[in-house]
């Protein structure tokens, strides 16, 4: 469910909507209309009210959080998060030369550890990731002929989804809300 926060991409939403139906506004009038929505007069309203909710969110500094997954293979690990699904490797970590791997791999705001020890993560692990644009995302994928993985795209109440499958089981499920 979208709150006011989600005020300026509504605007944006409802500004394509219409312009599919041959109705054209400018993004100023679609703004103003969206803030009617949310019972205020005008957009300068709606604007103030999501500076004054910036600021109470940032006094914590609340992050999204990294999910750990456990892997059993670097080799496989790195196949299928940077070949695969185009992460970058970004560090890291042993205690010594004969220890597990700990490390981050990362595309555009998503990070996500990899952790060879142990303790740290159960296999079978799952994250719930939103995406912009999962079909675009789908079809880099299905480009790459990845031989153990053609993910397709699945729509739910909620948007539309696309699960993959690591090597050991963890799961990722990409998805565009509505």
């Amino acid at each position: 469910m979208r709150d006011f926060r989600d005020a300026k991409l509504m605007a944006k939403t409802l500004r394509q909507a219409l312009a599919d139906r041959d109705i054209s506004l400018t993004h100023s009038e679609t703004l103003e209309i969206v803030a009617r929505q949310f019972g205020l007069d005008q957009w300068n309203i709606l604007s103030a009210k999501l500076d004054e909710t910036e600021g109470a969110r940032s006094s914590i500094g609340i992050e999204p959080p990294v999910p750990i997954f456990r892997i059993f293979s670097v080799e496989k690990a790195m196949e299928f998060y940077c070949g695969f699904l185009g992460f970058t490797l970004d560090w890291e970590h042993r205690f010594g030369e004969n220890s597990p791997l700990y490390c981050q791999v990362s595309r555009e705001n998503m990070q996500l550890h990899l952790s060879e020890h142990s303790g740290d993560a159960s296999p079978g692990a799952r994250a719930f990731v939103r995406v912009r644009d999962v079909r675009a995302y789908q079809a880099e994928l299905a480009a790459k002929k990845y031989r153990y993985m053609n993910p397709g795209i699945e729509e739910a109440p909620w948007g539309l989804e696309m699960g993959v499958i690591d090597p050991f089981n963890n799961r990722i499920t990409f998805c565009q809300q509505n």
